[in-house]
């Protein structure tokens, strides 16, 4: 019986770790650092990508490839924005 219990002291020890929610190092400023980051890595090789189409050295389908990429970037941003500024203007709407 001891053994059991024991036994069962370790599992939920180890098992509570895996449940605890990670440790970021700059929480959400980070993510969004990070998602900032992404978007501009994207249009920047939709741009690299365009030109390179325009003097003959990349595949056309390489170009509509990185176009869908863009547009499906900036259709994102943009959605998310349109989310944000519904927000504030809920928060405005509220009483005091």
């Amino acid at each position: 019986m001891e053994l059991k219990s024991l036994s069962a002291v370790q599992n939920y020890t180890s098992a509570k770790s895996a449940t605890t929610p990670a440790e970021t190092d700059g929480g959400m400023a980070s993510t969004l650092k990070g998602v900032a980051g992404d978007f501009a890595a994207t249009l920047a090789k939709s741009e690299q990508v365009a030109q390179s189409t325009m003097m003959g050295s990349a595949d056309p389908h390489a170009l509509v490839q990185a176009l869908a990429q863009t547009e499906l970037a900036v259709e994102t941003a943009v959605s998310v924005r349109n989310k944000v500024v519904e927000a504030y203007q809920e928060i405005l709407r509220m009483p005091v």
